[in-house]
């Protein structure tokens, strides 16, 4: 070896042979720039995919725990016997009922809801209150979440939820 060699850089060679500069470098990059076009140009005549939200909401599936909804019985009357056990289930305590005594019309219940409130935005829509209630008074919908834009609206009374 020699000494000129010896006094060279270490991977100036390396360099030069992973780096090419110029016209030649341009040459090199051709055919992976004409695959980038091709690909952007695929992109561009796909479809798009993109969903027109409100406009047109996308669909949902049928097990999706959408609002809540109390339920009527043959009669129309509510079917919620105000006894506690969806609010008593409910981990984010959102679920806010006071009783009252049921008309005498009503047979076969004692109490019935005076105040039947969910606070939906504390309510993380798992279901317990669903399960819990024996006499499927509520249930949740496929409808999703309406946006408000101050709290209150965000608080469903009983009339809501029965018109849900």
């Amino acid at each position: 070896m020699s000494s000129a060699e010896m006094h060279r850089p270490m991977g100036a060679d390396l360099r030069r042979s992973v780096r090419p500069y110029g016209f030649r470098a341009l040459l090199l990059q051709i055919p992976a720039i004409l695959r980038g076009l091709m690909i952007s140009l695929g992109q561009f005549l796909r479809p798009p995919v993109t969903a027109q939200y409100p406009e047109a909401p996308p669909p949902v599936s049928p097990r999706f725990r959408g609002e809540h909804r109390l339920t009527r019985d043959d009669q129309g009357h509510m079917k919620c016997v105000a006894c506690f056990m969806c609010a008593t289930a409910c981990p984010a305590e959102c679920i806010h009922i006071e009783a009252q005594q049921a008309p005498e019309a009503w047979e076969g219940r004692d109490k019935i809801p005076a105040v039947f409130e969910i606070d939906m935005l504390r309510c993380i829509y798992c279901g317990f209150c669903v399960e819990a209630c024996p006499k499927a008074a509520i249930e949740m919908t496929n409808r999703t979440p309406i946006v408000h834009d101050n709290r209150k609206d965000f608080i469903y009374d009983m009339q809501k939820l029965l018109n849900n």
